[in-house]
């Protein structure tokens, strides 16, 4: 099981920029895994944001998001960012990050072992 902590949400104004970050509590090599973002708006289902395979190579974003968010990572501090640009209210939500069962990227839930307890984005308009 791994443990995942985010950290980096807040409140900022729309057209603003946040960075999350998500470090993982397991060792250097088990953290070769997909890691994902997905996001949940009161009262909607919680749905994908952005995913990237475990060396860094590959990434996917929901259409909402490409070209004003980026995923990356960083396996030597087993953490994995998000960083947010051109917010938008819509985006305001609980951002979780999710530790993968396999190497390459994942876009549903299903695909995804463990997950973080969230992080609040809020966006003013």
């Amino acid at each position: 099981q791994v443990q995942l902590v985010e950290s980096g949400g807040g409140l900022v104004q729309a057209g603003g920029s946040l960075r999350l970050s998500c470090e993982a509590a397991i060792g250097r090599t088990l953290f070769w895994l997909a890691m994902g973002w997905f996001r949940q708006a009161p009262g909607k289902e919680r749905e994908f944001v952005a995913t990237i395979n475990w060396n860094g190579g590959s990434t996917y974003y929901r259409d909402s998001v490409k070209g004003r968010f980026t995923i990356s990572r960083d396996n030597a501090k087993k953490t994995v960012y998000l960083q947010m640009n051109n917010l938008t209210p819509e985006d305001t939500a609980v951002y979780y990050c999710a530790a993968g069962r396999n190497l390459e990227i994942a876009t549903t839930r299903e695909e995804y072992n463990d997950w973080g307890q969230g992080t609040q984005v809020t966006v003013s308009s």
